[in-house]
């Protein structure tokens, strides 16, 4: 465990399966109310996506998705009906978690709006999700596979960050002026959490290359971040062309590879082989 708050909500928990926690009111009416305020923002027309500007949530993103969502923002791809349920679950597992580091005693600073200031022209708003032992901690949701190996380390994090989640806790800790934390991870399949800390963060590295990347963004050229890789079966090229990896969640993938489509793994021989994003087949040109 990489943080004392892990064992005392393991100990809350341990307790709560055999019956022996009271969860108090005032922390189920908070959740409650954070629950509320979620549904409005993502049911109530609280939450308007097509406007953008540069936040903490999205300034660690790569500049060419940045690029694009500055502009050309009309040709992202439509957003797939499971978004809103996993912003939704995401925001629920935040406040459940809260409720447990109240309930577990642990103090902590609860979202504070702070603003980062890049430079006299460039200044970046954002809700930090809690300050603990003065250092800025991000609550992530994580499918399984994201749990076991994009979480796995700050190090695994950060070699495939294409949501930019290491520059969004840099924004909040530089702005903030609090110390570097890590991400309190809470595996959507199973229950699991952890603490991923960001120990080994540099932190002006990290803001140097925030600045970079919406000098990018904000210039008239753009300039892709990943190239294509070779598929691989059983560690043998198949021949084919695949989308990268950083790319398979970006909602302009389509602008740099018009050749894109999704197709079942061409080499698998399994009943309901794995859907594939293609850049190129074997034998085209």
């Amino acid at each position: 465990m990489h943080h004392p708050a892990e064992l005392a909500i393991h100990r809350y928990l341990e307790n709560a399966t055999k019956g022996e926690t009271r969860m108090s009111e005032s922390t189920i009416d908070r959740i409650g109310e954070e629950i509320k305020d979620a549904l409005k923002r993502q049911f109530a027309g609280g939450n308007k996506r097509d406007e953008f500007r540069f936040r903490m949530s999205n300034i660690g993103r790569p500049s060419c998705q940045l690029w694009f969502q500055k502009n050309h923002a009309d040709k992202a791809l439509p957003k797939p009906t499971t978004f809103v349920m996993n912003m939704m679950l995401g925001d629920i597992v935040e406040a459940v978690f809260k409720g447990l580091l109240t309930e577990a005693g642990m103090e902590y600073i609860d979202n504070t709006e702070v603003e980062l200031d890049l430079d006299e022209n460039t200044k970046i708003k954002g809700t930090y999700d809690i300050v603990m032992n003065d250092a800025v901690d991000d609550i992530k949701s994580a499918s399984d596979w994201s749990y076991k190996n994009k979480f796995e380390s700050f190090e695994t994090l950060k070699s495939g960050d294409s949501f930019g989640y290491v520059g969004q806790l840099a924004g909040y800790a530089k702005a903030s002026g609090h110390k570097v934390g890590g991400w309190w991870v809470v595996n959507k399949a199973n229950g699991q959490f952890k603490y991923v800390p960001a120990d080994s963060m540099n932190l002006e590295e990290e803001l140097d290359k925030i600045r970079a990347s919406i000098k990018i963004a904000d210039s008239d050229k753009f300039e892709r971040c990943f190239e294509a890789e070779p598929e691989y079966f059983r560690r043998v090229p198949t021949g084919n062309t695949v989308l990268n990896r950083n790319c398979n969640f970006c909602d302009f993938r389509h602008m740099c590879y018009p050749t894109l489509r999704e197709l079942p793994a061409q080499m698998s021989q399994a009943k309901e082989p794995k859907m594939v994003q293609y850049v190129k087949l074997r034998g085209e040109m």
